[in-house]
């Protein structure tokens, strides 16, 4: 991986021994940075899980990613840096999603920081409206702008859970202590990314994490969540869809031409449409 131009990508600079402040940036400017996105799976099912060729897609502003690319290319990322990284197998619970640990969440935790080489922080870009910088893998609660949040031990695995705030849709996540590597995502990627079912491939969205909100695009439909507030839009022509993914999430999709264009178009417009048939 071209370490120096993910970076820039990211507009950070780095160049000092792995530490909290080091790393705080790196995560913040990342999941600001890089969208959380299925866009990708709009027009062609995903490829294997290839997280050189990601970060080559991501420096190119081709794609963003969702949890096993994010948090693989960050770990990819943290790693040359020289961070002691670890990724582990998690599960998220949504109103869709029971919460099992079944490898449908890469999460991260970090440790060996200067300042503290024993304590472990809990790092993780690839939840969408999650953290917005590491946390100490501790229990309590804590707030990060918008959400308050608490980290437990889990009841479901030898593990942690952070219970996300409930008014956003995430009502959870749980991972494993155990040490896990990418081969263990490979199966549940290919299902997220492929099947039409999968609510990867079902739905266009993307997610970006500002320091105090977050702001989401699902099919046309453009949400940004602050503490005191939620603002609500909807894109209502092509020009102003692509524009946005370009200017707001930083996402001009280079790769495509005109013709991908508007069948991307016409996908998230008809996917509105039928969101619309179903709660009207």
């Amino acid at each position: 991986m071209d370490t120096e131009a993910l970076l820039r990508r990211i507009g950070v600079e780095h160049d000092e021994k792995p530490g909290l402040d080091g790393l705080t940036r790196l995560h913040e400017a990342y999941v600001d940075q890089v969208p959380y996105e299925s866009v990708q799976y709009q027009l062609a099912p995903g490829t294997p899980l290839d997280l050189e060729e990601t970060a080559r897609r991501i420096i190119a502003r081709e794609t963003g990613g969702y949890c096993f690319q994010l948090n693989g290319v960050l770990a990819l990322l943290l790693t040359d840096l020289g961070y002691d990284v670890t990724m582990h197998r998690g599960g998220v619970q949504t109103p869709n999603l029971p919460g099992d640990v079944d490898g449908g969440h890469l999460v991260l935790t970090v440790r060996g920081l200067v300042e503290d080489p024993d304590r472990v922080w809990l790092v993780d870009a690839g939840l969408g409206n999650g953290l917005i910088h590491p946390t100490p893998l501790e229990a309590g609660a804590f707030h990060q702008d918008p959400f308050d949040l608490v980290l437990r031990r889990s009841e479901k695995t030898t593990g942690w859970r952070m219970d996300h705030d409930p008014r956003f849709g995430l009502f959870g996540m749980d991972f494993e202590d155990a040490p896990a590597t990418l081969g263990d995502f490979a199966g549940r990627h290919a299902e997220l990314s492929g099947d039409p079912q999968s609510p990867f491939v079902r739905t266009a969205s993307v997610f970006r994490r500002k320091r105090d909100s977050i702001v989401v695009l699902r099919s046309v439909g453009r949400t940004e969540t602050f503490g005191d507030r939620v603002d609500n839009s909807i894109i209502e022509n092509q020009a102003d869809y692509f524009a946005i993914l370009a200017d707001e999430f930083f996402l001009p999709l280079p790769q495509y031409g005109g013709a991908q264009r508007d069948q991307l178009w016409r996908r998230v417009w008809q996917q509105y449409e039928e969101f619309v048939a179903q709660t009207t």
